[in-house]
């Protein structure tokens, strides 16, 4: 939550620059307080386990969320039950044609990252869900192939496909240590990976867009797209602690080939217990991007876009 302060404190200036949560009197006076519309577009195949993971990430602020479930109109998960997505779920027609607006909406990765874009089953309405947000949600991130998805359809830039997975928990650096996004983030940190795909600098250089986090052995991880209100996020602040090796053990039990995941069981022995070294960051992450919109979403949800 914000700090209060005069604006001609010195304290203002200089905690401003450094990425604090800084106020003055008069904006806090004329701040009136409602629950934030949060809502998930999930792409991913077990839908319950992603619920869990941003729901506990997003529900750790002070703040009160409304968290609303959506999901592609037309696409059927084989791994959820149907009564699951009935009940909670509402197809992304349906939330268009109600015409409500998002105070924020977190659109997921998808296991589809081997296919062209526009080869995906869903994309013409993945299409129209990114037209959407620009006038029905005040800001999105996007995880993964949601966020590299993103990134292509609004820049043109592509993603690549890897000669190998990257696969594990990787040190990244902190390049923009003012963000609001950033803000109590160390100087480097681990952030688990798992993708077959990249995004490279040079192409979200000349697109206008700027890297937050990077690492040297699996290039650029966060990034923030200001003209559309959105963040990207190539890796997995999301994961659970046990989420690397459900995958390792699902491709070794198919006798896929898999590397065992990097940095990311002791000793890499994966006969050993993986330790949870992101979670606190992960917390930071998400309850920054939840911040920042409080601050300026509008109170009348009527008004984003506009």
């Amino acid at each position: 939550m914000p700090i209060t302060l005069p604006e001609s404190l010195p304290a203002f200036d200089i905690l401003s620059k450094e990425g604090v949560m800084v106020m003055t009197p008069e904006r806090a006076a004329r701040q009136e307080i409602r629950p934030l519309r949060i809502g998930l577009l999930n792409l991913m195949p077990k839908k319950i386990q992603t619920e869990n993971q941003f729901a506990r990430l997003i529900g750790a602020t002070p703040i009160q969320i409304d968290f609303q479930l959506i999901r592609m109109t037309e696409h059927q998960t084989k791994n959820t039950a149907a009564e699951h997505m009935e009940t909670f779920y509402r197809p992304f027609a349906e939330v268009e044609a109600s015409g409500e607006k998002f105070d924020g909406l977190i659109i997921t990765g998808a296991p589809i990252e081997h296919l062209p874009f526009d080869e995906v089953t869903y994309w013409d309405e993945m299409t129209r869900v990114f037209d959407w947000t620009q006038s029905h949600v005040f800001s999105t991130f996007g995880v993964c192939w949601g966020g590299m998805a993103m990134a292509y359809y609004f820049h043109g830039v592509n993603k690549h496909m890897l000669d190998h997975k990257a696969f594990g928990c990787f040190r990244h650096r902190n390049l923009a240590p003012a963000s609001p996004y950033l803000r109590g983030f160390s100087d480097d940190l681990l952030i688990p990976v798992s993708r077959w795909t990249e995004m490279r600098q040079p192409e979200l250089d000349a697109a206008g867009l700027t890297t937050l986090l990077a690492s040297d052995d699996t290039g650029p991880c966060l990034v923030e797209d200001a003209c559309h209100r959105a963040l990207y996020v190539f890796n997995h602040f999301e994961y659970d602690s046990t989420t690397l090796k459900e995958e390792y053990d699902r491709d070794v039990a198919v006798g896929k080939a898999i590397n065992v995941p990097a940095n990311y069981y002791p000793d890499d022995d994966p006969r050993r217990t993986p330790s949870n070294r992101w979670r606190s960051h992960a917390h930071l992450l998400y309850g920054n991007w939840i911040n920042a919109i409080y601050q300026d979403t509008p109170y009348d949800l009527a008004e984003i876009g506009r």
